[in-house]
């Protein structure tokens, strides 16, 4: 049984997201994910949307996946000695490196392969959590403006 583990913040969970565990669920039998902290998202990337433990609970729900866990802030392997995976997936824009990882799971006698994952190419843009945060600023200030506009021509048929 191969298992293979694929890691991530799953902020705003999205069609990205999701062709990302489908692919990394093709390389083996068994697909474990690794959920990030909040402490991790926000020091990698933004202040998280939505807290770890509901990040955990839809990664939990979604078929492909087998198993899910929320990461280590520390020491981001040790979740990989307890796990043993075949495979590490890494999604194409995350930002480790293939040769570094695989250079500490051999120091610590661990034998995973790396695999670094495709871009989703979906026609779909909301197909990453930035678009999606950024389309809902837009959505909101469209709605501030409307309201400006919407409260002067009240006021001036008054």
């Amino acid at each position: 049984m191969v298992t293979v583990m694929a890691t991530g913040t799953f902020d705003l969970l999205h069609m990205g997201h999701i062709f990302f565990l489908k692919e990394a669920r093709k390389l083996g039998d068994r697909l474990i994910v690794v959920v990030a902290t909040d402490a991790t998202v926000r020091n990698l990337k933004h202040e998280p949307v939505t807290p770890q433990d509901i990040r955990l609970s839809l990664i939990k729900e979604l078929r492909v996946v087998d198993e899910a866990y929320i990461g280590a802030e520390d020491d981001m392997y040790a979740i990989v000695q307890r796990i043993h995976p075949d495979i590490i997936a890494l999604g194409f824009d995350q930002i480790h490196n293939e040769a570094d990882i695989t250079a500490e799971l051999k120091k610590r006698g661990l034998t995973a392969k790396v695999v670094r994952l495709p871009r989703y190419e979906g026609d779909s843009d909301l197909n990453g959590t930035r678009r999606i945060i950024q389309k809902v600023i837009a959505a909101h200030e469209f709605q501030q403006k409307m309201k400006e506009i919407e409260g002067h021509a009240a006021h001036r048929r008054r």
